[in-house]
């Protein structure tokens, strides 16, 4: 079984343009993700798949392995999906490139989903966290999921989900992290369909593999990832490499 990361990378970013060229540490964040997701030794090749010049160059530079997207994407999905269309591989990891700080154990677990899969019935895995605060559930730019009592995604939403009509239901929230593990055929699949009723309403794109009847695998996790979305968030991660 090959399994491959790809690192989605745009060079626009609405928070914080160029945030992938900034330097932590004596290196860009692009950089920085792509040398971590090398040192997991989980994958078999890692790319960083993207639509600008400067940072194909960037990875070009230290010997990587750079991919141009060659037409226009809405998600990061789609951007994998065209990249991995015509290589030999099994299983896709969807790293992000805005997260120097790889979690490799839970990318690990992913992984292990399919090797356990025998029988080819999952199609995709990604990860959860459980909530607690609040303000964080019921917050918008939280995805939250359910699941089956197999861990099976039912669906993501914006929303909180499940609606605890019982206040003393001991019910327990979980955010999405944005992290996949495709088998191709799947990720292909989604790159050739159409954006879905509800994908579009929500603004998920995870939505579109539930309406095209996927089936997506949960792993919990309790590591919360450290992303690099604004100048404050590269002020922190900076302290991290002092």
């Amino acid at each position: 079984m090959k399994v491959i990361a790809m690192i989605p990378a745009r060079y626009s970013a609405t928070r914080f343009p160029g945030k992938l060229m900034k330097d932590l540490g004596g290196k860009s964040v692009i950089v920085r993700t792509y040398e971590s997701a090398l040192h997991t030794n989980l994958f078999d090749e890692v790319y960083v798949v993207t639509d600008s010049d400067i940072i194909f160059t960037e990875i070009n530079s230290i010997g990587g392995k750079a991919i141009m997207s060659i037409k226009e994407h809405d998600c990061g999905s789609d951007r994998i999906a065209e990249a991995v269309e015509n290589l030999e591989v099994d299983i896709v990891i969807n790293v992000q490139g805005d997260e120097p700080f790889i979690d490799a154990i839970s990318l690990g677990k992913l992984i292990d989903v399919f090797k356990k899969d025998t029988d080819k019935e999952i199609d995709l895995a990604s990860l959860k966290v459980q909530m607690t605060n609040q303000l964080e559930i019921e917050n918008a730019n939280n995805v939250k999921v359910i699941t089956d009592l197999n861990n099976f995604a039912l669906y993501f939403s914006r929303s909180v989900i499940p609606y605890k009509r019982d206040l003393d239901n001991k019910v327990k929230f979980f955010k999405h992290k944005g992290v996949y593990a495709f088998r191709k055929e799947a990720l292909i699949g989604f790159y050739n369909t159409p954006m879905t009723p509800l994908e579009t309403a929500e603004k998920i794109e995870a939505i579109r593999y539930l309406e095209d009847g996927k089936r997506i695998k949960m792993i919990e996790t309790s590591v919360e990832s450290i992303g690099i979305d604004t100048p404050e968030d590269l002020e922190k991660a900076l302290k991290l490499f002092v």
